[in-house]
């Protein structure tokens, strides 16, 4: 393929796909790779779900776009589906994760400026992604991807990810804090996990020192570990050391409830949309002309999220992707929990990280060697997010590929 006259801001693999179903992908040579990937955590039904091509289909014969100068029914039919499911009372539509957490930034800055701050400052964390705008980028903590776009934005501090006395003291120091901003699971970090009670110890400092609470659920949304958003089985105790309740608090009313959560990704299952969600005060921070997106939750993208919605409410694949995920780490700990190479087998639902104890920049080329799509991340960390429509079958297929790989079958 002569790519030539494409900008080389990617290091693409030697494969192009030209079709795909379900868990499958298809190369333009006729082979067949089984998808571990799902386009970076995008395609959670699959490839060319028959839900979803018939919503898109039809939308596209009727209308694909008139921009936000005017209602759109379906984008606010979607925003009504979205603040039902995730306890938010308002939505503002983008195209990516990165814009949707642009919005969240601008949206704590400018509740931070109503109440007299002049310099608004978010706490954001360290090994976080959570875009490659400028603000988002500067938001990131990896080095390597800010190195040569300096100089960085202001506003801006960082803590160690899990440690919330590391917030509290950051928050003594910094009196201009307006909000901590921060991923239930750091996926480009490494499919890192926090302490049980994180996200409740989170909220409750937030709520103590009047912080908005933000969450980028751009990758561990719609279904994917488990409940439609992370947050809804986050456990809700907030106690002074871990919880001792062994998940019996996890999807209670009183669950940990973020005052921003961002989403994107998986929401439409490949089609251009992001979203940031608001309750309460912060809800009614941006008004008219304070934020916009030209092509944001138009009529397209707003039919293939309700589509998604619909497949994953009506075939219950958040629960489905508790189950799934269970399967492929009791598969990848019982081949692997001794391995000497492996430090780790960690995740949540069908978001899962192998980490090695050396880089294995190698192993993206030999498992796409052996039909398998995966990813390495953090230099040292296998990366699973296979679709959630996968079968048992094709769990235990993932497994046995990667044991092949690694030499163990």
């Amino acid at each position: 393929m002569n790519d030539s006259a494409l900008m080389a801001t990617y290091r693409r693999l030697p494969v192009a796909f030209d079709h795909g179903e379900g868990a499958w992908l298809q190369d333009t040579n006729g082979r067949r790779y089984l998808d571990a990937l799902s386009g970076i955590a995008v395609c959670g039904l699959g490839h060319a779900h028959p839900r979803v091509t018939e919503a898109i289909a039809t939308q596209a014969a009727r209308l694909v776009h008139t921009s936000n100068l005017y209602e759109i029914p379906l984008q606010t039919k979607l925003a009504a589906r979205l603040c039902a499911a995730s306890g938010m009372d308002k939505v503002f539509f983008g195209n990516s994760g990165a814009e949707a957490n642009e919005a969240a930034i601008k949206l704590a800055r400018r509740a931070g400026h109503a109440r007299g701050i002049d310099v608004p400052t978010i706490i954001v964390m360290q090994g976080a992604f959570h875009g490659r705008t400028m603000a988002t980028l500067t938001a990131t903590g990896s080095r390597g991807a800010q190195a040569g776009f300096e100089p960085l934005l202001g506003g801006f501090v960082r803590a160690p990810y899990g440690d919330v006395d590391a917030l509290a003291r950051i928050g003594d120091e910094t009196p201009d804090i307006v909000a901590v901003l921060l991923e239930p699971i750091q996926g480009e970090g490494g499919i890192v996990l926090p302490p049980p009670d994180y996200l409740a110890r989170v909220r409750a400092l937030c709520d103590a020192r009047g912080w908005l609470m933000m969450l980028d659920e751009v990758q561990t949304g719609a279904g994917r570990t488990g409940t439609l958003f992370a947050f809804q089985n986050a456990c809700a105790r907030a106690g002074a050391g871990p919880c001792d309740c062994a998940g019996a608090c996890v999807g209670t009313p009183a669950g940990v409830l973020p005052d921003v959560v961002t989403i994107a990704k998986g929401i439409a299952n490949g089609v251009p949309i992001g979203a940031c969600l608001a309750r309460g005060a912060a809800a009614d921070v941006l008004g008219p002309g304070n934020h916009g997106s030209t092509f944001g939750g138009n009529p397209l993208a707003a039919a293939a999220a309700l589509a998604t919605l619909d497949v994953l409410e009506e075939a219950q694949l958040p629960a489905r992707a508790a189950v799934l995920g269970e399967r492929i780490r009791s598969g990848l700990t019982a081949a692997f929990g001794e391995d000497p190479r492996v430090n780790e087998i960690r995740g949540r639902g069908l978001m899962i990280g192998m980490e090695f104890r050396e880089p294995v920049p190698a192993l993206v080329e030999r498992a796409l060697a052996e039909g398998l799509l995966v990813n390495v991340t953090a230099e040292r960390v296998l990366r699973l997010l296979p679709p959630l429509v996968l079968s048992d079958e094709e769990a235990d297929e993932i497994v046995l590929r990667l044991r092949r790989i690694l030499g163990d079958a």
